[in-house]
């Protein structure tokens, strides 16, 4: 049975270490701003990013990855006869989802590549990522792989809130969350990942009492449910998302805890400020 390779890329902005544990293929998707194109987590750093673009007036944009790229990552994977699985950025937020479609059918449609829309970003996607490292490094089969992942989707969530709903406005990545886009400046929205598209949930005075309502959710969503794993990521508030991460561990008792940030190409779309927590549980 041929060795399965997880590929991913760079929206899930893993910790370096599960990378290199588990020899994860991260394809980075590109950042466009101030007249340059990033490659996400290669050219330019989740702190470099927010650091300059929270005193910057110039919106970031993003592109989708091409064809071309897919075929460039799945291509020598495949040469060396391996069977790969890819599970990256939700089609809901991305159309490079469509471009790993058609970069299979241009490479023939190999049964040994499987595309799997995760519905995931940030480290709701790793969280399922490093299930599905964890299964290949153990012997499982492709059909295994694919099989796990929709089992694991259901078992997955993320929540966060962010300064500011302008980044989201902008880029056309809101849903119901247009309804806060009036209120007020200290009523802060709380979101989600819901059917791979970002949806509101409710809004809180005050972003103490959303962070708190954040793990007040989790809690009830994974009451009775173990294990549980949780991941706490950020965009430039590194002590918030900590002070997040410490409470989520008193009153949750994670197994295990990923922390990480908001990758430059997703935080284009949130900005500065944002705070999240993904988690998995069952």
């Amino acid at each position: 049975m041929n060795k399965v390779i997880i590929v991913t890329d760079s929206s899930a902005y893993l910790p370096q270490d599960i990378v290199d544990q588990y020899h994860l293929p991260v394809l980075p998707l590109v950042l466009n701003w101030q007249g340059k194109q990033y490659r996400d987590g290669v050219d330019i750093t989740a702190q470099e990013f927010y650091t300059q673009l929270s005193h910057s007036k110039e919106i970031a944009t993003t592109s989708q990855v091409t064809v071309g790229q897919f075929e460039e990552i799945f291509k020598p994977l495949l040469d060396a006869g391996n069977d790969v699985f890819y599970a990256g950025l939700s089609s809901g937020i991305s159309a490079s989802f469509d471009s790993a479609e058609q970069a299979k059918v241009e490479l023939g449609n190999p049964e040994n590549l499987e595309v799997f829309d995760s519905q995931l970003v940030s480290m709701a996607l790793g969280l399922m990522v490093i299930t599905l490292a964890r299964a290949a490094e153990q012997g499982a089969s492709l059909k295994e792989i694919l099989e796990l992942a929709k089992a694991t989707y259901p078992k997955i969530g993320v929540y966060f809130t962010v300064n500011t709903l302008e980044y989201l406005h902008r880029g056309g990545r809101i849903n119901t969350a247009t309804r806060f886009l009036g209120s007020a400046l200290n009523v802060k929205p709380l979101l989600e990942i819901r059917g791979g598209k970002i949806e509101a949930i409710e809004s809180v005075i005050s972003r103490k009492k959303a962070l708190n309502r954040m793990l007040d959710l989790i809690e009830k969503r994974t009451s009775g449910k173990t294990p549980l794993r949780i991941a706490p990521f950020h965009a430039l508030c590194e002590d918030e998302c900590r002070a997040l991460e410490a409470a989520a561990v008193e009153r949750l008792h994670p197994e295990e805890v990923f922390r990480s940030e908001v990758s430059p190409v997703i935080g284009a779309h949130v900005g500065p400020g944002t705070v999240a927590i993904a988690w998995m549980a069952g």
